[in-house]
C-alpha cells in the first residue's frame, strides 16, 4: 500500500489519498491520472490492468485500487 500512496502523492501530493473515497467522482483524478496510474502500477506491481478494469469503483479510492492490485497479483 505505501508504494501505491507514494504514486498518488506524486500525482496529487495535497489530496489525503488514505481517507479520500471518491477520488474519480470528485473530479480529483482525471484521465490524464488514471493513464499515468496505470502505467505506474503495471510497472511497479508487475501487474496488467486492462480495459475492463477500468472503472471508477476501482479508482474512487486508495483502498479500492489496492484491493485490484491484490487481485491482479493473485490472478497472475
Amino acid at each position: 500500500m505505501e508504494e501505491l500512496l507514494e504514486i498518488l502523492n506524486g500525482l496529487h501530493p495535497d489530496v489525503d489519498f488514505e481517507t479520500k473515497e471518491s477520488l474519480v467522482d470528485g473530479k480529483i483524478l482525471d484521465s490524464f491520472d488514471i493513464v499515468s496510474l496505470i502505467a505506474e502500477i503495471n510497472d511497479t506491481f508487475d501487474v496488467a490492468i486492462t480495459a475492463k478494469d477500468i472503472i471508477p469503483e476501482n479508482f474512487n479510492s486508495a483502498k479500492a485500487l489496492y484491493a485490484l492490485i491484490q487481485r491482479l497479483e493473485e490472478e497472475a
